[in-house]
């Protein structure tokens, strides 16, 4: 499973209103991969993947969906909100 654990941070949670999922991935996961678990997983369609790596080490990635998706839905839906 590349998806470690989805953020409820300040800013992850901010980003909820413009259709952004903020999550810890793996170190070895590219974009490509994580887009196709969200959207195989979820069955969502994903706009685009950005990743960082934080200084803790781990793999952040900011996962926008287009609009006709709701981020926030999938939190609710996994018992995040």
């Amino acid at each position: 499973m590349l998806i470690k654990c989805f953020l409820v941070t300040e800013k992850a949670v901010s980003l909820l209103e413009k259709n952004i999922l903020t999550a810890i991935v793996d170190i070895r996961a590219r974009k490509p991969d994580i887009k196709r678990e969200i959207e195989r997983l979820f069955n969502v369609e994903v706009e685009k993947v950005n990743t960082l790596i934080t200084p803790k080490g781990e793999k952040k990635a900011y996962i926008k969906l287009k609009p006709e998706y709701s981020a926030e839905e999938i939190l609710s839906k996994l018992g995040v909100f």
